[in-house]
């Protein structure tokens, strides 16, 4: 599975961002639209694609941009090593990670910022 996925992977960073952001209004109005059918369900992961592939360019313009102002890269610390950085049990780091997360609002906005 997971070289499924990083041959899709590496096919995905070839596309270009314009063309795929040109696709992302049609792709949207189908989503909004729900249907039970699996055109709708191929549409909302056209439409992931598409968002996917924009938030990775936007990501690497940024840490591009910070490695040009000369900004260190942060070096990777081990999560427990995080921890005890923050003076945190590892009990109360467990009972943190159950049940986080944050969840997006697409309803609001649409990815060209938008509302709607």
């Amino acid at each position: 599975m997971e070289n499924r996925l990083k041959k899709i992977a590496k096919e995905l960073r070839s596309y270009d961002e314009a063309s795929l952001l040109q696709l992302w209004e049609k792709y949207h109005d189908i989503v909004k639209r729900f249907e039970p059918t699996q055109k709708w369900e191929e549409s909302v992961l056209i439409l992931g694609i598409i968002q996917s592939v924009h938030w990775k360019n936007q990501l690497f313009n940024l840490k591009w941009a910070d490695s040009k102002k000369g900004k260190p890269h942060p070096y990777r610390k081990t999560p427990a090593k995080r921890e005890e950085d923050r003076g945190e049990s590892s009990q109360s780091v467990e009972k943190k990670k159950k049940g986080t997360g944050k969840v997006i609002d697409f309803k609001n906005s649409d990815w060209n910022g938008k509302n709607t």
